[in-house]
């Protein structure tokens, strides 16, 4: 299986227009399109305010590090810390957002209607990512290790690893004291 690797290291961050934050790019896919069907980044959250409306977008988000946000979406007010697990929502929706104690650094998962089911979950030791799937990825916020069809390979922290390699495959978090600081991601046709 052919897999990509992007450091955050590597990422110049993006200013908001708004100047509450800033975004690192990791992945815009399909590489070298014009448009993207599939986006991974990771934020930092400077101060509270609206995120950016993404109509049409189906969006994931996961706070990394810092105390964790408040975000005021459609259904309620939901609070994610770093102990908290993936939200999916409506890009559309435009959460408000209240920092709990200062800057967060988050990741983002949006894929267009287009692009297929968008799924994000915290590494788990018994869940694979496992069978024919349009795009696979890992990021992991802690040095951690990945099973890869029985080869195991190394990430780095605040490293994405990822495949559109379509043939069924099974990955896996290595179990070990950094699994809960790994992000599983997923797009099915």
């Amino acid at each position: 299986m052919n897999v990509h690797r992007a450091l955050l290291v590597d990422v110049q961050p993006q200013p908001w227009r708004n100047g509450g934050g800033s975004t690192r790019e990791l992945l815009a896919w399909p590489v070298g399109a014009a448009d993207w069907s599939l986006r991974v980044s990771v934020a930092t959250i400077a101060q509270g305010g609206p995120f950016s409306s993404f109509p049409g977008i189906a969006r994931c988000f996961a706070v990394l590090r810092g105390a964790g946000v408040v975000l005021s979406l459609p259904g309620g007010n939901q609070t994610l810390t770093t102990a908290s697990e993936a939200i999916a929502f409506d890009g559309a929706a435009a959460p408000g957002c209240r920092l709990i104690d200062g800057a967060t650094d988050d990741l983002n998962l949006m894929a267009t209607p287009d692009a297929g089911r968008l799924a994000m979950w915290r590494a788990q030791p018994d869940r694979l990512l496992a069978g024919a799937l349009r795009w696979r990825g890992v990021f992991a916020a802690a040095p951690c290790m990945l099973s890869c069809d029985g080869q195991t390979l190394a990430l780095a922290a605040d490293e994405l690893l990822w495949s559109d390699d379509p043939r069924p495959a099974r990955w896996q978090v290595v179990h070990d004291q950094h699994i809960r600081h790994a992000w599983c991601m997923e797009l099915r046709a």
